[in-house]
């Protein structure tokens, strides 16, 4: 097992999956805050959390780090090193990587010289990446075996569809270019992931920059504004080889996760509007193929924009012994675990209903549910409603803890919950049974960013100093 405060003979992260189960318990949460978009007209900042139960601060933001540029966005986070790097003495996980949907901007903070303070080591410019690259609007970021960066995008400049890749040098984190080859970009762009051991990369699809930064119109979907497509890049050749149509079926693929398992040849990607989960895989004979295993019925519902209410899948992960898959429904307000040791055949076996729009008490009335007999009853903490609906997802090492945040992106929160951009969003955890499986929502630890310093926030994605999940890839 590796030390994350560098041992002599290994680098960050861990060995195998398995090894990392055994790591130590999270006492840190590191999770970026936003304004952008809201009555706050500050800068988004990153919150530090103690999440350790013996210390006096447990449940608390210890620590605010705030941007020195206003409506960035940010949005996901990432490290510039993880397991991929398990093997290099010399690298060290100490900067999180922050890029920005709205302006384009890319932060590294450093963590390791104080991981309750976090501070600004670097402030990579829009202009550098536009003009080094031709690409924006970037989302996820993963850390490469040679050290680099690497950070996908999902417009042009000029706020047009355009899915690439942006690298970053992973000493100094200057942009060192694009990683795709010239002529392969893909049309649409979001989320990632690699397995060097078959030489292949994934990559999924939200859609046009400039319909999406503005709020969800159904008639973009219907004009081919959204993606419904995976693409299979040769690794190596850093070109596509192979497009995947998900069809109606696949209406806005998002979150992308491989198994753990490096030798493993499948994976799962949440698709957000068709509400599914789709899993990838290779064939025999080389090429990928995808097939519906999980389907989320929509409501017919009242009171709501549209007739039919879907689940709007917009998190998945696997957790680390590749036994369960967990997602959010973040406009159901649910979040299920199904224990996939048939690939094939995913079992539900646990899920929890958080807030959402069909909870009791709303606008929405709920006139045909495939699943339920009636609406679930509201979740309140500390007298509170929860605002929004679960949507980021974070597991801890050991399988036992489940972090989710309940705002989406700050412009579509303001479109589906008016309340949330006024009342800020929630942290929660859940306690999760790794052995038949269930979900039980933890009311001794819950963070109200209604109630910060400078005006309620909208928290998003969940970090550890010592990784996690969706941040680790292993060789």
């Amino acid at each position: 097992m590796a030390d994350e405060k560098g041992g002599c003979c290994t680098g960050p992260g861990y060995a195998t999956p398995l090894d990392a189960m055994k790591g130590p318990r999270e006492k840190l949460l590191y999770i970026p805050c936003i304004y952008t978009n809201t009555a706050t007209k500050k800068s988004d900042y990153l919150a530090t959390i103690d999440c350790d139960p013996d210390s006096k601060d447990y449940g608390k933001v210890i620590h605010r780090l705030s941007m020195p540029y206003a409506e960035d966005e940010i949005h996901h986070t990432g490290w510039n090193a993880c397991s991929s790097c398990f093997g290099d003495a010399g690298k060290k996980r100490n900067k999180l990587i922050m890029p920005s949907l709205a302006s384009t901007r890319v932060y590294v903070i450093e963590t390791g010289t104080n991981p309750k303070e976090p501070s600004i080591h670097k402030v990579v410019e829009p202009d550098d990446i536009i003009k080094k690259t031709g690409l924006a609007i970037p989302h996820t970021s993963h850390c490469l075996a040679n050290g680099q960066v690497m950070i996908s995008t999902m417009g042009d400049p000029e706020g047009k569809a355009k899915g690439g890749f942006v690298l970053l040098d992973g000493e100094s984190f200057e942009v060192a270019g694009n990683w795709e080859k010239s002529h392969s970009s893909v049309p649409f762009g979001y989320d990632f992931w690699y397995q060097p051991r078959h030489n292949v990369m994934l990559s999924s699809e939200w859609g046009e920059p400039n319909c999406f930064l503005k709020g969800f119109n159904p008639a973009d979907v219907q004009n081919g504004k959204y993606g419904r497509h995976l693409h299979v890049w040769d690794w190596k050749e850093r070109k596509v080889i192979q497009d995947i149509d998900l069809g109606e079926e696949g209406l806005i693929p998002l979150e992308l996760r491989f198994l753990h398992d490096p030798n493993a040849t499948e994976g799962y990607v949440g698709i957000a509007l068709s509400s599914n989960v789709f899993r990838f895989y290779k064939n025999d004979d080389g090429k990928w193929s995808a097939e519906k295993v999980i389907d989320v019925p929509n409501k017919k519902v009242e009171g709501w924009a549209l007739p039919e209410m879907p689940g709007l899948i917009t998190d998945i992960l696997i957790s680390l012994d590749d036994k369960f898959v967990y997602f959010s429904n973040w406009l159901h307000g649910d979040i299920r675990q199904y224990d996939i040791s048939d690939r094939r055949n995913p079992k539900l076996v646990g899920q929890i209903f958080l807030a959402g729009s069909v909870c009791k008490g709303g606008p929405v009335t709920v006139t045909e549910d495939k699943e339920l007999k009636e609406q679930p009853e509201a979740v309140e903490l500390n007298g509170r409603r929860i605002e929004g609906g679960p949507q980021m997802l974070q597991l801890s090492l050991d399988g036992k803890r489940l972090y989710v945040t309940t705002s989406l992106f700050s412009t579509w929160d303001k479109q589906f919950y008016p309340n949330l951009a006024k009342n800020g969003s929630m942290l929660l955890q859940i306690d999760v049974d790794t052995d038949k499986g269930g979900l039980t929502l933890n009311k001794n630890f819950f963070v109200d960013f209604g109630q910060e310093p400078d005006g309620p926030s909208l928290a998003h994605e969940v970090r550890y100093p010592g990784g996690d999940c969706t941040s680790d890839i292993w060789l």
